[in-house]
C-alpha cells in the first residue's frame, strides 16, 4: 500500500481513522515535533483485562538486576547442556533442539525472576498476536466474535491466580524477615509479563541462526560470557542491529493514537487519529540502505556505524521512538546480546538435513519464522566450563 500510497495516508480500520507513515521524515516528524500528541495508546480489548500502568526500566534497577539476568542466562544454557547429554544416542554427539520452545522459557524465566524471584520449567502454550475484531469495530464488542473476550478473560484469570499465589508468598516473605530488598519488583510482574513475552523471543530465534566468531578472540573457551564481553564484540551488536532491521518484532509499530488534532507534513491530522508506522518499509528503503534486502552487518560497521536502535536514528526504530517507545528497550537487548553470545559461544549448531536455514515469514501481527528453527546442538567449550556455570 505504501508504494502505491506514497509515504503518508489514512485508511479506515473499522470505525477508526488510521495515518499511515512509512519514510524517515514524516516519520521523525510524528515522534519529535507532534510526539506529545502522539503520546497515548490505542484503547484495544486486551487493554481493559490487565494492567495499564508500563513501569520504565530505569537503567539503574536494571544494573542492581544484572547478576538476576546473568544467572538465569547462564542457568538456561546450562539446562540446554544436561538435555544434550541425557538425549544423545550412541554414534552421535549432536541433538535436536526445538529452538522456539527454548527460547520462550528462557525470556519468561528472566522476566519471572526479575519480578518475582522465581523461574517455572515451563508455562503456558505457544499463542499467536491476531487481530481482535472489536477494536476496530467497538459496537461489535458485546457479541465476541472469534471468542477472543472469552479467551482472554481466561488467560487474565490464570495470570490473576498464579500473580495472586505468588503476591501472598512475597508478602510472608517479607513479614517472617526473609524478603531481601532489590531481588525482585513484586509491583511491575504483570507489566513485564505483558510487554517482554512474545516480543523478544522470535527475534532471539533468527539471531541465533546467524554466525558469529568473534567470542573465541574476546572471551575464550575457558570461561562464559559475561556482560562485560558485549563492549568488545562490535561484530555480534552489529549482527544484532542487522537482524532488528531486516526482521522487526512486527512489521508495523505498536499503534499510538493522536490525544489532539496536529498536522503532519502540511495535513491535518484530527484527535483520535492512530498513528501506525511501518517498520517493514522504512527499514527496506533504498534510500537509506544499500542493498536492502541483504543481509549485511557489516553496514552498522561502516556507512551506518553510528545508528542504533533506542530511538535516536529515526532510520532504525524497531522499538519506535518518542515518549510511548518500548519501556523495555535496555532490558530487551541486554537479554538479547547475552542469550546469543552464550549459544554461539558454547554450542555448535546445525540443521537435521544441513539444509539452510529457512527464513521465510509467517502471516500474523508480529513477524515470525513460517517453519520453527530446530537445529543439532554439540558443546563447544569444555565440559568443566559447563559445570561452574550455575
Amino acid at each position: 500500500m505504501a508504494d502505491k500510497n506514497g509515504p503518508i495516508f489514512t485508511i479506515k480500520l473499522g470505525v477508526r481513522r488510521a495515518l499511515v507513515v512509512s519514510n524517515i521524515g514524516t516519520i521523525k516528524e510524528c515522534l519529535t515535533t507532534n510526539d506529545k500528541a502522539f503520546a497515548t495508546r490505542q484503547s484495544s480489548e486486551s487493554y481493559f483485562l490487565g494492567s495499564n500502568v508500563l513501569q520504565q526500566h530505569h537503567a539503574c534497577r536494571l544494573d542492581k538486576l544484572k547478576h538476576v539476568r546473568e544467572s538465569e542466562i547462564k542457568l538456561s544454557v546450562q539446562e540446554l547442556y544436561q538435555h544434550r547429554n541425557k538425549s544423545k544416542t550412541i554414534g552421535s554427539d549432536k541433538v535436536l533442539i526445538k529452538m522456539k520452545r527454548w527460547f520462550w522459557d528462557l525470556t519468561l524465566n528472566v522476566i519471572l525472576r526479575m519480578t518475582i524471584g522465581k523461574r517455572i520449567p515451563s508455562f503456558g502454550n505457544d499463542e499467536e498476536s491476531r487481530f481482535v475484531v472489536s477494536d476496530a469495530l467497538p459496537f461489535l464488542r458485546w457479541v465476541d466474535i472469534g471468542g477472543d473476550k472469552r479467551a482472554m478473560k481466561k488467560v487474565g484469570e490464570d495470570l490473576d491466580r498464579f500473580a495472586e499465589g505468588w503476591l501472598e508468598e512475597h508478602k510472608r516473605r517479607k513479614s517472617s524477615g526473609q524478603f531481601k530488598g532489590g531481588e525482585d519488583f513484586m509491583d511491575v510482574m504483570l507489566s513485564n509479563l505483558k510487554d517482554e513475552g512474545d516480543h523478544h523471543t522470535d527475534t532471539i530465534n533468527k539471531a541465533t541462526c546467524l554466525v558469529v566468531n568473534e567470542l573465541d578472540i574476546h572471551v575464550g573457551n575457558n570461561r562464559l560470557v559475561e556482560e562485560s564481553d558485549m563492549k568488545n564484540l562490535v561484530y555480534l551488536q552489529a549482527v544484532i542491529k542487522e537482524t532488528m532491521r531486516l526482521y522487526p518484532a512486527a512489521p508495523l509499530s505498536l499503534i499510538h493514537a493522536a490525544t489532539e488534532d496536529c498536522r503532519v507534513s502540511g495535513y491535518q491530522v484530527a484527535a483520535g487519529t492512530w498513528l501506525i508506522t511501518n517498520l517493514y518499509k522504512l527499514h527496506g528503503d533504498p534510500g537509506i540502505w544499500s542493498d536492502p534486502e541483504e543481509f549485511r552487518p557489516e553496514r552498522f560497521m561502516t556507512t551506518h556505524k553510528h545508528v542504533d536502535v533506542k530511538g535516536q536514528n529515526f532510520e532504525l526504530v524497531p522499538f519506535s521512538s518518542g515518549r510511548r517507545m518500548c519501556p523495555g528497550v535496555s532490558f530487551a537487548l541486554q537479554v538479547l546480546h547475552l542469550t546469543v553470545a552464550n549459544l554461539l559461544h558454547q554450542f555448535d549448531f546445525a540443521t537435521p538435513l544441513d539444509e539452510a536455514v529457512d527464513m521465510r515469514q509467517g502471516p500474523a501481527l508480529t513477524i515470525f519464522k513460517a517453519t520453527p528453527l530446530e537445529v543439532l546442538i554439540t558443546p563447544r567449550l569444555p565440559a568443566s566450563v559447563y559445570d561452574t556455570s550455575s
